[in-house]
């Protein structure tokens, strides 16, 4: 019984990563641009824009909910992780169950130490947020994180799930995000 239990557990697992791929199946360098038209709210209350992408080479989107334990107990090593990281390369944050939650979204981030940008996707989405509602309503599992150029591309394939090596597993994705732009890949805990 055990064996069998394993069995489905695993299948299940190995069909949710197959969903997941194929939603973003041939993303590593594609041309088209998965954020080019987008508003977004920051837990500030303020305007974030596929504009604001143009500031970093490299941003490191994590995607998490209030009700995911491996995306909270993540976010200390994500908070830690990005006060490593060069002005080229910037992780923000965004939760998509946190709209009208704030202050709970809040308390998680200051307890993990989080200071950078976080987004907040919810059901009062407007017209303008555009791609970002789009990728929002498309993302199955928390924590999911992908790596976005400036232009507003989706670099790479999703790392889906709670990460034991979050520095590792994060550099290498950013490293070969920058490899694809030209750009100097960055060394972090080296």
């Amino acid at each position: 019984m055990r064996i069998q239990k394993t069995g489905k557990i695993t299948a299940l697992a190995l069909s949710a990563m197959l969903s997941v791929s194929l939603f973003f199946g041939g993303c590593s360098g594609r041309k088209d641009t998965d954020l080019a038209d987008f508003e977004a709210k920051t837990l500030s209350g303020e305007n974030f824009t596929q504009d604001d992408l143009e500031d970093a080479d490299v941003t490191v989107m994590n995607f998490w909910s209030l009700r995911c334990g491996p995306c909270i107990r993540e976010m200390p090593d994500i908070a830690a992780y990005a006060g490593e990281l060069p002005d080229n390369v910037r992780i923000i944050t965004v939760c998509l169950d946190g709209e009208g939650k704030e202050e709970q979204v809040k308390k998680i981030l200051d307890n993990a130490g989080f200071t950078g940008i976080t987004l907040l996707a919810g059901i009062s989405f407007t017209e303008d947020a555009g791609d970002f509602k789009t990728l929002c309503e498309n993302i199955i599992y928390t924590p999911t994180t992908l790596i976005v150029d400036r232009d507003g591309n989706i670099v790479g394939n999703p790392i889906v799930g709670g990460q034991e090596d979050l520095e590792k597993t994060y550099t290498e994705a950013i490293n070969k995000c920058l490899e694809l732009l030209g750009e100097e890949e960055i060394a972090i805990g080296k």
